[in-house]
């Protein structure tokens, strides 16, 4: 069973990655609408085409580099650098588990938490908390400059993991499943998402973090795996019933539903946010 999935994310064909990020979309957008949460009525055709353009600019500039990630992956492992090449044999399932920690802290959880702590990053990231109604179509809603300095973390990740390619892709497949499963605006009963968001990071932990005030902005970064959050203390809760999606610095429906601005808000005045990120 492991020995097939090396196999087969080692060879993974384009298309192949390319229906994961399709089929997850279209599983999430029929969940969501079957199991929806209550909230206020939106256009949801609108709301989808905008978030699907910076999908679209996310998929273009990951494929225009992807050569970067490919060579650092053949270099770690043909020079034997990073973790998991100066680690001692163990059981490919365990190499598998240990290297998709690696590359989520790297390039998932730090990354986030820079995006929400360094000023020029937060412009860029902006982009993605000005989605007044979050949902699976939200997970890929980032400003293209975002996307370049999200893959130089995620290439990052890999030279530091010593990252063999086939978990690379699996990271990646990954990564782009759960991102779409933990914005999707479904509600998963208490108990089990208790359960869950112990190991991964669920829909109920995930909309904490896009509240639109602090402190809540400024937690739960995790992408797919939860552990980050609760081993580094940035791991908060928050009733669905009091959770208002958007930003506070740009609620205005003219700011946040217009790709135009969307694309020209890294480079308008910063504004302070109640509980100011950052000193004037």
């Amino acid at each position: 069973m492991v020995d097939s999935i090396v196999e087969y994310f080692t060879h993974i064909p384009s298309s192949h990655r390319s229906a994961i990020l399709l089929g997850g979309l279209t599983f999430f957008l029929l969940l969501e609408s079957g199991i929806p949460l209550f909230r206020k009525p939106y256009n949801k055709w609108s709301h989808t085409g905008i978030n699907l353009f910076f999908t679209f600019t996310t998929v273009l500039i990951n494929f225009l580099m992807a050569v970067i990630l490919y060579r650092s992956s053949e270099w770690v492992v043909e020079h034997h650098f990073g973790i998991l090449q100066w680690l001692p044999p163990m059981p490919m399932w365990l190499f598998l588990i240990v290297g998709l920690l690696l590359l989520d802290l790297v390039g998932a959880y730090i990354v986030h938490w820079a995006e929400h702590k360094v000023r020029w990053m937060w412009l860029f990231h902006l982009v993605h908390h000005t989605d007044p109604h979050v949902d699976t179509t939200t997970a890929n809603r980032h400003h293209p400059g975002e996307s370049v300095f999200r893959f130089v973390f995620t290439t990052l990740g890999v030279i530091i993991a010593g990252a063999p390619i086939y978990i690379v892709f699996l990271y990646q497949s990954l990564s782009v499943a759960l991102s779409q499963f933990n914005h999707a605006y479904i509600r998963f009963p208490k108990q089990l998402d208790r359960l869950l968001s112990w190991v991964l990071v669920t829909p109920n932990m995930h909309r904490v973090h896009h509240h639109y005030t602090l402190p809540y902005t400024d937690s739960n970064y995790g992408n797919i795996f939860s552990i980050w959050d609760r081993l580094f203390g940035t791991f908060t809760s928050l009733d669905d019933e009091k959770i208002v999606f958007g930003i506070d610095t740009h609620m205005e429906e003219a700011e946040n539903s217009r790709i135009a601005n969307l694309l020209k808000i890294p480079f308008q005045p910063y504004r302070s946010p109640v509980g100011a990120k950052f000193e004037e």
